[in-house]
């Protein structure tokens, strides 16, 4: 028998319910195929909202800021963090006039001003960590700060600046004193008793910042982050292969990126921890922001007791902690301190290690911090 395809065409694309055919395929590709692209496009919406949006950066804070929240991120979630840390930046920021700290600025030796109540708390530490390091952090740095014009927040960038005067610094130092700071906690209010004093908090507020990113990643139960707010890193819960976290130690004298070593960080599993277990690591160094004149490199860490950058062989140091606004303040301290005294103040506080690095490219830590040098030029004394 002849193999008829045209029979066999009809058979499937064509239907006879009446005595005229019509062609089936309208028929069939109104009922059969619209629907099954319907869904294929339904399906493929779903999963792409299901998808992980890649870790996003925003300029923030006066640097590059970045959160990682891996297979659960979402766009609700980091628009949340981002909004949070702008809103900590109006409120502390020396760059902002109507910010809680330029308000207080202004009205020093004049009058008492009420602040937000975070922006109290933020200062209050910032004065107890004044206090525990006998004023090598020193929050009223301020008027130093303004002077040498180091501030710039674009990082690694040579300022077009120059050296001040001995007098000129003589007269600002009798203003850098943290005892001088009134806190009144009845009204969150604060007050610097001699005019012309200002407080500066770039050397705890983004540690604070970064501190309350992680407090919204734990409400909105990811599993697992990374936060970077400009060498303020959080590391939360627990990576997937269940391996330490690796964060590398930035390299003084290379590219950003470029680093000497690794510290291994460890977190509890989420087992051992109702909360999302984090550590931070902040780095204070002599190779974000500085000049140079005469052959010599000013850098934005200064000795309140000075009025200079701090010139003890100290290049960097890292200091791994469980809150980031602590570890912000002690990387200064210490820096300020130097080793041994710096080594000492950190061994102190439980849970708290710290790594320094010397310009004679030598590396110390304490006890327990957990550093794999892998640049060689390098050497570490124990």
């Amino acid at each position: 028998m002849a193999f008829n395809n045209k029979n066999i065409f009809q058979k499937i694309f064509y239907r006879e319910p009446h005595k005229h055919r019509e062609p089936a395929f309208r028929y069939f590709f109104l009922i059969r195929i619209i629907p099954c692209l319907f869904a294929v496009n339904i399906f493929f919406i779903f999963y792409s909202c299901l998808q992980a949006e890649p870790a996003r950066s925003e300029f923030t804070l006066g640097t590059l800021c970045s959160v990682n929240l891996y297979e659960q991120g979402n766009n609700d979630v980091y628009k949340e963090i981002f909004d949070r840390i702008r809103e900590i930046e109006n409120l502390m920021s020396v760059n902002i006039p109507s910010s809680d700290i330029s308000l207080i600025n202004a009205a020093a030796g004049i009058a008492p001003v009420k602040v937000h109540e975070e922006t109290f708390n933020v200062i209050k530490n910032a004065v107890y960590y004044a206090r525990l390091s006998d004023g090598a952090f020193d929050p009223s740095i301020g008027p130093i700060v303004s002077l040498w014009g180091i501030g710039n927040d674009e990082p690694r960038h040579e300022q077009l600046t120059h050296v001040p005067g001995r007098e000129e610094i003589e007269k600002l130092l009798p203003l850098v004193n943290w005892h001088f700071i009134r806190l009144y906690e009845d009204t969150s209010s604060v007050f610097f008793i001699h005019e012309g004093m200002a407080l500066d908090l770039g050397a705890i507020a983004k540690g604070y910042a970064a501190d309350e990113a992680a407090k919204i990643i734990e409400r909105a139960g990811i599993k697992r982050a990374l936060i970077d707010l400009g060498g303020n890193i959080i590391v939360a819960g627990v990576k997937k292969d269940r391996k330490p976290w690796r964060v590398g130690v930035q390299s003084p004298d290379k590219a950003r990126g470029e680093t000497i070593g690794y510290l291994q960080i460890t977190t509890l599993t989420a087992e051992q921890e109702e909360s999302l277990p984090v550590k931070t690591i902040v780095t204070s160094g002599t190779y974000e922001r500085f000049f140079e004149e005469n052959g010599i490199r000013y850098h934005h860490i200064f000795d309140p007791s000075l009025g200079y950058p701090v010139q003890n062989g100290i290049i960097s140091v890292t200091v791994i902690a469980d809150v980031s606004m602590d570890a912000d303040a002690l990387s200064t301290a210490a820096f300020v301190l130097g080793y041994e005294r710096g080594s000492a103040l950190v061994e102190s506080i439980t849970g708290t290690e710290a790594v320094f690095v010397f310009d004679d490219k030598s590396i110390r830590q304490t006890s327990g911090a957990n550093f794999i040098l892998t640049d060689k030029t390098y050497n570490i004394k124990y």
